[in-house]
């Protein structure tokens, strides 16, 4: 594969370059002697990171991509870029498919960030050994190479650079605001016209868009094909990895990965298993007639750097699956990623049953209905469930419809954390809870009024413990230790804002309670299909 790959990043420095064969250039950067760099630059020379990877919707499959060493650029300005997110991309799912009328597509912007001025030059130094013959003989490098790398002079925006979304995003939108398109005060990435029927979610260079009229969506393609290469998915079926299958006549729309967790095993090197593993975690053994629980200590042997290494990649690797489209296995990346630091033989175990557990069920769905976009949530807890006398705090959030307890929908954001102080009793666990959820849900009202569904009253957010209940309606008598005081005194307040509403419902109906704790596999199966929709076998 050297001839298919070595073409490939001959590709991509011509890009960046002025071009080679029929690749035009983008100019971004240039190559010079290093003795044209100023000296007081010298030290803030970084290094050329390559990324090969195989997009087979692409146009050029085989796609190398070079990115900056930003860690190593001293860059004296702000950085920090407004970008938008999973759950800000959920939340526009669930709006475009309750909405009468309304179609998602998608757009991408081809050299994005390549095009965009800077303030200043970087440089950047690539290894000459590993460069394409073709580019080498193009730009003269043996004659301006040093000390075996030969410098960059990098004149525009290019990946990897910290101040490179910042100066794309500042440029992007003081052209979106000559054509009326402007981005939403608070929530990052989210997009409306001032008067067009159309809503977006930029996520680097990828358009996720809402439009009620695909007049509305030619105008944006015409406003971007000024300055930018569109790309275009009228049937808005892949948006930041995910597939997306819209069912607009049933009202409601599938989110999956397929492949993902196939090329995951294949990185890791992780065989199937020959018999199905159907909990992500092995649960407690519950010992029934034991006067005394005895807490469970981890006494198996320590890992070695590169083992606690592999589990960190693992770990890092089924989060965005898990965050994207499976809820289930929130509460055991919870526990592993916890312990990975300290990594020993049973986290190691713990991370191959994930992978199994991962192996068995590799293609859920995540499904969404219609609904009245109006934000719930359910929140349980797990007291002493974790190592060092932890306990655990969950929370589901979804959007339902008015008046209608019963419905269920997909999760737009799942909670599953170990709470970080000791809890003296299961009902300050259940606070803990109540506060943990509430607190992650204040953005997604912001961001549902920000994309127009002004939320009817106060979330409704119930919890199954009598207590926890009790102290928020003020209905008991608090009388509690001081952080147990500050969570109580903080739900209590944002009732008294009408921000939320708390409600009390029997543990078997809330839907918080999978995530709270790891379970037996027998109880995975029975409630998986509440959470996810697996493909018929």
């Amino acid at each position: 594969y050297r001839d298919i790959w070595m073409r490939s990043y001959a590709n991509e420095i011509g890009r960046l370059t002025d071009g080679i064969r029929d690749v035009p250039g983008t100019n971004t950067m240039e190559f010079i002697y290093k003795h044209e760099i100023p000296k007081d630059r010298l030290r803030d020379v970084t290094y050329g990171r390559l990324v090969c990877t195989y997009r087979p919707q692409k146009p050029e499959p085989n796609r190398s991509r070079l990115t900056a060493g930003g860690n190593l650029v001293n860059y004296p300005w702000e950085v920090a870029t407004p970008t938008g997110d999973l759950i800000t991309a959920k939340l526009l799912f669930n709006s475009v498919i309750s909405t009468p009328g309304a179609r998602f597509l998608s757009m991408d912007l081809k050299n994005f960030y390549l095009c965009t001025p800077m303030l200043r030059p970087e440089f950047m130094r690539l290894q000459m050994s590993l460069l394409p013959p073709e580019i080498i003989t193009k730009h003269d490098l043996e004659k301006k190479a040093h000390n075996g790398y030969a410098y960059v002079r990098i004149n525009r925006g290019m990946y990897g650079l910290p101040q490179a979304g910042l100066l794309a995003n500042q440029l992007l939108t003081k052209r979106f605001d000559a054509a009326g398109y402007y981005q939403c005060q608070f929530t990052p990435g989210l997009w409306r016209h001032k008067w067009r029927p159309i809503m977006f979610t930029l996520v680097v260079d990828d358009f996720g868009i809402k439009t009620q009229g695909l007049s509305h969506a030619k105008h944006l393609k015409t406003v971007l094909e000024k300055h930018y290469e569109v790309s275009i998915d009228w049937k808005g079926e892949l948006f930041c990895g995910i597939s997306l299958k819209w069912d607009y006549e049933n009202g409601h729309v599938d989110l999956s990965m397929p492949g993902y967790i196939d090329g995951a095993l294949i990185e890791f090197n992780h065989p199937k298993p020959q018999q199905p593993q159907h909990a992500p975690y092995q649960a407690a053994p519950v010992k029934y007639g034991a006067k005394v629980q005895y807490a469970n200590k981890d006494n198996s042997p320590p890992l070695n750097a590169k083992q606690i290494k592999r589990i960190q990649k693992i770990v890092g690797k089924i989060l965005y699956f898990a965050r994207a489209v499976d809820p289930t296995l929130a509460a055991a990346l919870s526990t592993i990623s916890s312990q990975q630091s300290r990594g020993t033989d049973a986290v190691q175990r713990a991370a191959h049953q994930l992978l199994d557990y991962c192996a068995t069920h590799p293609n859920p769905s995540l499904r969404y209905h219609a609904s009245d976009m109006i934000l719930a949530m359910d929140t349980d807890a797990s007291y002493l469930s974790e190592p060092d006398a932890k306990s655990r705090a969950a929370a589901y959030i979804y959007l339902t419809k008015k008046n209608r307890p019963d419905f269920h929908n997909g999760a737009v954001l799942v909670l599953s954390a170990i709470i970080k102080h000791v809890m003296s009793s299961a009902s300050e666990s259940e606070l803990a809870a109540l506060f943990y959820g509430c607190k992650a849900s204040i953005p997604l009202r912001t961001t549902l009024e920000e994309m127009g569904h002004a939320q009817p009253g106060p979330t409704p957010v119930t919890t199954d413990n009598n207590t926890a209940h009790g102290l928020t309606m003020e209905t008991m008598i608090p009388k509690a230790a001081k952080h147990m005081d500050m969570r109580f005194n903080w739900l209590k307040s944002r009732r008294a804002q009408r921000l939320f509403k708390f409600l009390w419902e029997k543990g078997t109906r809330n839907r918080a309670d999978y995530p709270s704790k790891h379970h037996a596999g027998t109880h995975h199966q029975a409630v998986r299909h509440r959470y996810v929709v697996d493909p018929p076998q």
